[in-house]
C-alpha cells in the first residue's frame, strides 16, 4: 500500500509522534493505521492514540427516565444550526419519550409520535427543515435508581453528551456526580469483568512487547506486565478510576462511602464513531471550473 502524506499526517495527529516515526510505522505495517498505532506504542513512541474528533454528524442526544428505566437516543442532523432549532429539539424530545416504551431502535422507528410513526415524523421534518436527519441509535438502562446528566445542554434533557447511571442505594445527588464523572472521563466499562476481552488481550500484548524491549529478565518482565495491566484497568474501568469529585478516592470507594452500588451506565455522544468528511473547497471550485 502506498504511504501517502495524508496517511502520515493522520497518524501524527492521532498519536503525537514525529513525521519520520509516523512514516516508519506505516511502512512497517503496510499502511494499516491501527497496526501502526500499536507498533508505535510497542516502541514506546506513543502512549495511546488520541481521539480524532472528526465526526460525520451533528444533532442531539436526549435522555429520559421513568420509574427505574432510562433511555438515551441520538438523532442526527447535517449541521449544528439545525440542532439548535426549536422544532428539531421538540421532535428529539418526543422521540426520547417514545423510546421509554420500546426495546430497541428498530421498534422506536415504528413507535407512535403524535399519531404518526417516529420514522414518518422524521421524514416530514426532513421535508420542512430541508436537511437530512437520522435516528441513529438508542440505549436503555434499568435499576433501583436511574439518574441522567447532559453535557453541553442545548435545552432540558438533551445536548452533545447524554449519560445514564444506575445505582442501588445512595442518593440521587451522588448518582448525578457519577454521571458527570462518566461524561468527563468516558470509561470503557463498569468494571474489569465487563471489559471486552479483546481489548484486554490487545493491551496485554502491547505491554508485553514494551516490557521485552527493556531486555530485562523474564521474571522481572512478568511483574512489569502485571503492574502495568493493573494501572491500565484502573484507568479504563469506571469503578477503578479516580473520582473526579474527589481524586483521593476511586469511584468504587466513593460509592461505598456514599452507601451506593453502581450497577451500570450509558454514555452517548453525538457522532462518536463516525468520521466527518472534510470539505476541500479549493478542490471543489477547481473541479467545477474543469467541468464547465
Amino acid at each position: 500500500m502506498a504511504i501517502t502524506a495524508a496517511l502520515v499526517k493522520e497518524l501524527r495527529e492521532s498519536t503525537g509522534v514525529g513525521m519520520m516515526d509516523a512514516k516508519k510505522a506505516l511502512v512497517e505495517n503496510d499502511g494499516d493505521m491501527e497496526a501502526a498505532v500499536d507498533w508505535l506504542r510497542t516502541k514506546g513512541l506513543a502512549k495511546a492514540a488520541k481521539k480524532s474528533g472528526r465526526v460525520a454528524a451533528e444533532g442531539l442526544v436526549a435522555v429520559a427516565v421513568t420509574g427505574g428505566k432510562g433511555v438515551a437516543v441520538e438523532v442526527n442532523s447535517e449541521t449544528d444550526f439545525v440542532a439548535k432549532n426549536g422544532e428539531f429539539q421538540d421532535m428529539v424530545g418526543g422521540i426520547a419519550a417514545a423510546a421509554l416504551g420500546v426495546a430497541d431502535v428498530e421498534a422506536l422507528k415504528g413507535a407512535d409520535l403524535g399519531g404518526k410513526t417516529v420514522e414518518a415524523v422524521l421524514t416530514d421534518k426532513i421535508a420542512t427543515i430541508g436537511e437530512n436527519m437520522t435516528l441513529r441509535r438508542m440505549a436503555s438502562l434499568e435499576g433501583e435508581t436511574v439518574v441522567t446528566y447532559v453535557h453541553n445542554a442545548a435545552t432540558a434533557g438533551m445536548g452533545k453528551i447524554g449519560v445514564l447511571g444506575a445505582l442501588n442505594g445512595g442518593s440521587e445527588e451522588f448518582g448525578k456526580q457519577v454521571a458527570m464523572h462518566v461524561a468527563a472521563v468516558n470509561p470503557a466499562s463498569l468494571g474489569e469483568a465487563d471489559l471486552d476481552p479483546a481489548v484486554v488481550e490487545k493491551e496485554r500484548t502491547i505491554l508485553t512487547e514494551q516490557a521485552r524491549e527493556s531486555g530485562k529478565p523474564e521474571n522481572i518482565i512478568e511483574n512489569m506486565i502485571k503492574g502495568r495491566m493493573k494501572k491500565f484497568l484502573s484507568e479504563v474501568t469506571l469503578l477503578g478510576q479516580s473520582f473526579v469529585i474527589n481524586p483521593d478516592l476511586t469511584v468504587e470507594a466513593a460509592a461505598k462511602e456514599a452507601g451506593a452500588e453502581i450497577t451500570g451506565f450509558i454514555r452517548m455522544e453525538v457522532g462518536e464513531g463516525i468520521e466527518k468528511k472534510e470539505e476541500d473547497f479549493a478542490a471543489e471550485v477547481a473541479a467545477a471550473v474543469a467541468g464547465s
